[in-house]
């Protein structure tokens, strides 16, 4: 495989925000805490507090979670005061989503791997965050293959991880080679969270990433405190708004609002945010109402019914796993970095926030066609219109510009301007504007002529744009579209390659080249 490694800021895809926190701009430092670089990870490890009950915990939780699955990373290793984790989480899209789902994975798997490498006195954990928790059903109910889109349909609701994906097998049966791991997983699972840890295990468990599922009792316990706090004092919403006013002040846009309450009530079938309302807590949607008091039983006995959003889930994180970073995308590390504050107030070490790799992946049949019409990777990132114009004149056998007749005309107005203010000064308008007409006539030709080479090259132009609409789906990034099936089906070691290609510490944007 090739590798070609571009800039961020050269693919068009990606914020201010994001890009000028790779930079290390200056006015995003009180933002975060360490940069994400061997020198920052060193100085996290001496950070990162986390102690060994809230280790049995977890691992005993984990090993709960795995029960079912015949072979499991080594999870009593987490139990051990020098070993750490790197995690990324994502929704539990089926069949794994789009392509930087399995990225956002392989980034924190190298991740692991090149930590231990140079900290060999410790151990590395990578760590999948499934967001088993999150309702939106419709963000992860499909997958795109071979340009056909599936979906699920269900009359479900809730929590996605907590429903049964026996639905799925209509969906398998339509699919012409469904990988034995997915029929394994749906099929043989109660919930999409077990299927979802079963399948990922086949593909990377061999590599030692574990999924991990924070719906549970007693890791839900760990969190209790921030949870009272946010119900009764609202202290993350007044954080995170003076955070975000101070990031929008610099000139960027934030991502996420906070709310006076960070949590849904989380019940079979019922994810729902939680308000207070003259004097009570509601819960949206729902009869359920409480008291103060009996809200705060709730969280004694109960704390499984409290769910954080995206405000509060990441400390929930940090508070639970032995964490040194989270790798996030081009969206989720510009919300990150609005919630220092909490982490600060509730004395959690703030992770190191690292961006996943990103790639473009070309096949064989779209290289081929690359070549024979020599365009570059660089050129693959213009947009349309200036990738057709740029396109037609490097080809063209004919100038197609008119800058130099232009700058003729130029040089006989002024002349004939010389002239007519000698003559008469209330002529300089009318020289001018006749002048104006004539380079607007010249415009109008240089487009003419253009247009007129484009047809000329309209079999070339056509090749062009359909390498084009290959790579970039409906004009979106291959990697927020296509499902890895499209390539593992024909490359079974697509997974693999793409885990020699990914430098987790090389932010660059990696367009691979099937050889």
């Amino acid at each position: 495989m090739q590798v070609n490694q571009l800039p961020l800021s050269a693919v068009n895809q990606f914020s201010k925000l994001f890009l000028d926190f790779i930079s290390k701009a200056d006015s995003l430092k009180p933002f975060y805490g360490q940069y994400p670089d061997m020198a920052g990870f060193g100085e996290q490890l001496a950070l990162k507090k986390f102690d060994s009950q809230k280790r049995a915990v977890l691992v005993d939780v984990l090993e709960k979670q795995y029960t079912n699955l015949a072979t499991k990373p080594d999870l009593s290793i987490l139990r051990q005061e020098n070993t750490f984790t790197v995690t990324t989480g994502h929704q539990l899209n089926i069949f794994t989503g789009p392509l930087y789902v399995v990225y956002k994975l392989i980034t924190t798997i190298n991740l692991a791997k090149k930590l231990k490498e140079a900290y060999p006195a410790y151990n590395f954990v990578p760590v999948y965050w499934m967001a088993s928790e999150d309702h939106d059903f419709a963000e992860i109910n499909h997958f795109s293959l071979f340009g056909k889109k599936y979906q699920w349909e269900t009359s479900q609701t809730g929590a996605v991880g907590r429903m049964n994906p026996a639905e799925l097998e209509t969906i398998i049966a339509e699919m012409t080679d469904c990988p034995e791991v997915f029929k394994k997983a749906y099929l043989n699972s109660e919930t999409l969270a077990d299927a979802a840890r079963c399948y990922v295990n086949e593909l990377f468990g061999e590599q030692g990433l574990v999924c991990i599922d924070a719906d549970d009792r007693a890791l839900k316990t760990l969190f209790t405190p921030v949870i009272k706090d946010d119900l009764l004092n609202h202290t993350a919403f007044n954080l995170v708004t003076k955070t975000s006013e101070a990031i929008e002040d610099l000139g960027y846009k934030t991502q996420i609002s906070p709310r006076e309450i960070n949590f849904f009530y989380l019940a079979d079938g019922v994810r729902e945010r939680i308000v207070k309302e003259d004097g009570l807590y509601k819960v949206l949607n729902t009869d359920l109402q409480f008291s103060e008091e009996a809200l705060l039983t709730l969280l004694e006995n109960e704390p499984e019914h409290f769910s954080p959003n995206v405000v509060l889930r990441p400390l929930y994180e940090e508070v639970i796993l032995p964490n040194l970073a989270y790798i996030g995308g081009p969206s989720e590390v510009p919300y990150w970095l609005q919630l220092k504050a909490i982490f600060d107030f509730h004395e959690t070490a703030f992770p190191i926030l690292m961006p996943r790799n990103f790639a473009l992946y070309i096949n064989k049949p779209s290289a081929k066609k690359m070549e024979k019409l020599g365009l570059s990777v660089e050129e693959l990132f213009l947009d349309e219109i200036t990738l057709k114009k740029e396109f037609v004149a490097k080809n063209s056998h004919n100038s197609l510009s008119l800058a130099d007749e232009a700058a003729q005309i130029q040089v006989i107005y002024d002349a004939i301007l010389a002239k007519a203010i000698q003559i008469d000064k209330t002529l300089e308008g009318a020289v001018k504007g006749d002048q104006q007409k004539m380079l607007n006539t010249l415009e109008h030709l240089e487009k003419r002529l253009k247009k007129a080479e484009e047809r000329n090259q309209e079999t070339e132009v056509t090749q062009l744009l359909g390498v084009k609409h290959k790579l970039f789906p409906g004009g979106t990034p291959q990697e927020r579209v296509e499902n890895f099936l499209n390539f593992f089906v024909n490359n079974p070691a697509f997974l693999e390659q793409i885990g020699e290609a990914f430098d987790p510490l090389n932010f660059t944007f990696n367009v691979l080249i099937e050889a």
